[in-house]
């Protein structure tokens, strides 16, 4: 029990009861209560001083508090009603019981310090009659108001006040008045004497006589200026988190973090940055020295098309020693000026056009605060009051860093992100072909483009030129992002190279790029890299001279071709498993595409979209293609244009359109060879003969030199039976020799005294690329000439 002073022990009756319901401690103030004397009552129950019949408990009233009116006997024999209050008492388990002696008495109305309770209440008080007429203040609404009473008693509201808080205030004390019932409004009004506004919590009540009818209300005004401020600045700090950084660009995270701040920390705001260091440097540590050129990011303003600023997004200026940006730079921490040392005056001396911004706009404080993250500088941030007449306060200092260094943070990490991309993306570009090869099979487009917001991801598309004026088109899209996952495609587009130098059917081509997808998974896991390398595919070989194209997907969306003389359509395509699942057989489809067939491949990124479904954007990449086919450059320009949004891909693209050209049957000539030696010269003759027909006399030496030596070796370790093709156009003549054996040639170093072993070599030297193939019904030996050099 707390100790009570001894000249108090009388004015509260105390007992204490313990757990068993006996007495243990009984004051003066319960003695003159009830008469009794602690020897007369400590030690017995409680239940003792009841009066007769008396057994309900005091009721409980909120938590383990209880109160009520029991009838207790006084140590004359009188029953009082006494109301009680009970609290528990957690050492005893028993309860303290009390009730007020004195104070019980009604107060008399020359009470002075009844007199004194409404004048001198803390709280601003005022009273207002039926007519909603000023009855009387207390002290505190006086120097709130800033009039003494006797000289506005009578006046309504809107007359003290004027103005449209005023009005306001006093319709809402018309509607308590109507209503009888408290109701709380909040304003902005400025005290007597100050030229702040304070927001205020006006609370109104109404007044009412013994009968229950309203005869006025009572307006008790709080000052909650600091409350809101405290609650504006939680609010702004949250609205920080949640505006600044919604995307991974270094611009737009600058031009938020102005946003949030104005108008709610300054008038205007500029957010200037450092330049990022040369070939992907990180910022140096520490602060950087004075001069420091910085490029403005973003502003903002209260007015309309910022005219306050000097600069523009982009523009770059030096800012020197005494100028705020420099000098909480080098400080490393907030800077409010003017200051003590009077270094604003000297910068704006020096920096004429902001001078005359400052003067002209009326510009009485700046406040300037280093944007770091990291450890690193990566600008300033200067936030300036022309409209709003109180200068920078400590809170406001501790907002600004507060809010500054959420959004450094974001900054740094769009800084991060856009210097990876930019590599990525480099290294992306480097790897993909820069131009498209002519050949006689195909004319060729293509578009590749980022994703807008997310990493550069691994979306490749490549055309390679074959033996036999054949064309191989690939496009792929590994899963991820980043350079990792550019390095797997440029990984992946150079092994599918490799395999279309030897001539791969398309199905067995992915079988060998899907084994390479699943030992980079497994090197990846290896190394600690998280996630398994994947890649969806679609490769297609096109033969200009049968018209027809076999292709195969991994997993990869099915190209769309455009007959000459149809609608445009997806081919059907045996999906076949994505790279990298491992074991799963991939099957081939083969059809006929005439001459002009515009053959579309791309990656998923084309089609997928949030505002649409996949079979939506297969319809409009349909009624783009088909449009705009006359151009292959229009349409693929075209067919951007109509699935992706303005803003940008959300996904890599990669197109690859193909309009298909077939070589004429004049320009091909075929011979079936017996499998005799002797009948070697007959054939150079009829292979002198043709090339006479095609107008190709020059190349009749080489020709005939390399024709010899590939159909001597067909018969003479090849097996029937053996056939020679001649196909050309205006710069490639093809000789190639087929037989039924699937050994494949190889060269060889001929010894001095060797009478054989020398035709490859000779082969070889002769033309300007050679090689085999291996065909359903054995080989293919190939060699090109070229026509440039001999015309």
């Amino acid at each position: 029990m707390s100790p009570v002073h001894p000249l108090d022990e009388a004015t509260t009756a105390r007992a204490v009861i313990d757990g068993n319901g006996t007495l243990i401690h009984w004051n003066e103030g319960a003695r003159r209560l009830l008469g009794y004397s602690p020897e007369e009552v400590e030690g017995r129950p409680a239940a003792d001083l009841l009066a007769p019949g008396t057994t309900t408990p005091l009721p409980g009233t909120g938590g383990d508090r209880r109160d009520g009116v029991l009838a207790l006997r006084h140590r004359d024999g009188r029953v009082l009603s006494v109301w009680l209050l009970a609290h528990p008492r957690k050492d005893t388990g028993g309860w303290l019981v009390l009730t007020p002696v004195e104070g019980l008495e009604p107060r008399t109305p020359d009470d002075p310090l009844a007199r004194a309770f409404l004048a001198q209440a803390p709280c601003a008080m005022a009273v207002y009659d039926e007519r909603l007429r000023l009855y009387g203040l207390n002290d505190a609404m006086s120097e709130v108001i800033g009039i003494p009473e006797e000289r506005i008693r009578g006046l309504k509201v809107s007359e003290i006040g004027s103005g449209e808080s005023g009005e306001r205030l006093e319709r809402e004390m018309a509607e308590v008045l109507a209503s009888g019932r408290s109701r709380d409004v909040e304003t902005y009004a400025r005290a007597g004497g100050e030229e702040r506004a304070h927001h205020w919590l006006a609370r109104i009540a109404p007044l009412t006589d013994t009968h229950g009818r309203v005869i006025g209300v009572c307006v008790a005004a709080h000052d909650t200026t600091e409350q809101n401020r405290a609650r504006e600045r939680l609010q702004l700090v949250n609205e920080a988190s949640v505006r600044i950084g919604t995307t991974l660009d270094v611009t737009r995270t600058a031009q938020e973090l102005a946003d949030v701040c104005v108008p709610a920390l300054a008038d205007f705001v500029s957010v200037d940055l450092l330049d990022p260091p040369e070939n992907g440097a990180e910022y140096s540590v520490g602060p950087p020295a004075a001069p420091v050129t910085l490029r403005r990011a973003a502003h903002r303003s209260v007015s309309a098309g910022n005219p306050e600023a000097v600069l523009e997004p982009g523009d770059v200026d030096v800012y020197p020693a005494s100028s705020p940006q420099a000098d909480s730079l080098v400080v490393g921490r907030p800077l409010v000026a003017p200051n003590a040392n009077g270094t604003l005056a000297k910068w704006l001396s020096w920096d004429g056009p902001r001078g005359q911004h400052v003067r002209e706009y009326g510009v009485h404080a700046t406040m300037s605060v280093p944007v770091r993250a990291r450890g690193r500088t990566l600008g300033v941030v200067v936030l300036s009051r022309f409209r709003r007449p109180d200068p920078f306060t400590a809170d406001d200092v501790l907002l600004a860093e507060e809010v500054t260094a959420r959004a450094a943070v974001c900054i740094d990490n769009a800084r991060r992100f856009s210097r990876e991309r930019q590599t990525a993306l480099a290294l992306q570009r480097s790897l993909l072909p820069q131009s498209l090869p002519r050949t006689a099979a195909l004319e060729a487009a293509s578009r590749y483009l980022p994703a807008a917001r997310a990493g550069v991801g691994g979306d490749w598309f490549d055309v390679i030129p074959l033996s036999g004026m054949r064309v191989a088109m690939v496009v792929g899209d590994v899963i991820g992002n980043g350079i990792q996952a550019s390095a797997t495609m440029g990984r992946l587009r150079t092994a599918v190279r490799t395999l279309a130098d030897i001539d791969l059917a398309p199905d067995e081509l992915l079988t060998h790029l899907d084994d390479l997808v699943v030992r980079l998974s497994a090197e990846a896991g290896a190394e600690g890299i998280t996630g398994e390398v994947g890649a969806t595919c679609v490769y297609a070989v096109y033969d200009p001279v049968s018209r027809r194209c076999t292709l195969a997907s991994a997993g990869h969306p099915p190209p769309v071709v455009l007959p000459p003389d149809g609608p445009p359509r997806q081919i059907d395509v045996p999906p076949g498993p994505a790279l990298g699942m491992g074991g799963l057989p991939f099957e081939s489809a083969e059809l006929d595409l005439p001459e002009g067939t515009v053959l579309a491949l791309y990656t998923d990124g084309l089609l997928e979209s949030r505002d649409r479904d996949v079979e939506a954007g297969l319809r409009l990449f349909c009624r783009a293609l088909q449009e705009s086919s006359r151009s292959l450059e229009g349409a693929a320009h075209a067919i951007l244009q109509a699935l992706l949004p303005s803003g940008g891909a959300p996904d890599d693209v990669a197109l690859l359109l193909a309009r298909t050209q077939g070589l004429a049957p004049s320009d091909v000539s075929t011979w079936a060879i017996p499998a005799d030696p002797a009948l070697v010269a007959p054939i150079r003759k009829q292979v002198a003969d043709q090339l006479e027909v095609w107008g190709l006399t020059a190349a009749t030496f080489t020709a005939e030199l390399v024709v010899s030596e590939l159909v001597t070796n067909a018969i003479r370790y090849g097996e029937p039976p053996i056939r020679l093709r001649l196909i050309h156009d205006t710069e490639t003549l093809i000789c190639e020799v087929s037989d039924s054996s699937h050994t494949a040639p190889h060269l060889r170093r001929a010894k001095t005294f060797d009478e054989g072993g020398r035709g490859l070599l000779l082969v070889a030297q002769l033309t300007q690329r050679w090689g085999s193939r291996h065909t359903p019904e054995g080989k293919t030996i190939w060699a090109e000439l070229s026509l440039l050099g001999e015309e």
